[in-house]
């Protein structure tokens, strides 16, 4: 039983800490190799509901692809809460950018509404 407890607990606390502390430049990169790959549950997790809603948007226009897409992480500004990351793919080679809130602890892409100025 008490083996049981133990074993219980380790997972307990292995569980919860998965994923809690990853950078900005980590969240980008799996927000952008989810889009790509079209796996919307991955994507869901890692975006505010606002940036969800809009990304889904355009990933519903793009066609299906079997290519891998690399992502590359350009450049990192965090600003308290907020993060700006620019990235390139090699899905079409055009840089992109993605604003980042603190939610909950954890970094989560959100919608970059026009009038936002990044650093870049």
């Amino acid at each position: 039983m008490k083996k049981i407890v133990i074993c219980s607990l380790v997972l307990l606390f292995i569980s919860c800490s998965e994923n809690k502390n990853m950078s900005p430049s980590e969240t980008a990169k799996i927000v952008a190799e989810s889009f790509f790959s079209k796996d919307e549950s991955v994507l869901k997790k890692h975006t505010t509901s606002e940036g969800y809603a809009s990304l889904i948007t355009v990933l519903n226009m793009m066609p299906d692809s079997d290519k891998n897409i690399e992502v590359e992480i350009l450049d990192e500004v965090i600003e308290g809460d907020i993060a700006w990351i620019k990235y390139k793919t090699s899905f079409d080679g055009k840089l992109g950018i993605f604003k980042l809130v603190k939610e909950n602890g954890q970094w989560k892409v959100t919608y970059n509404k026009p009038r936002d100025k990044g650093p870049f």
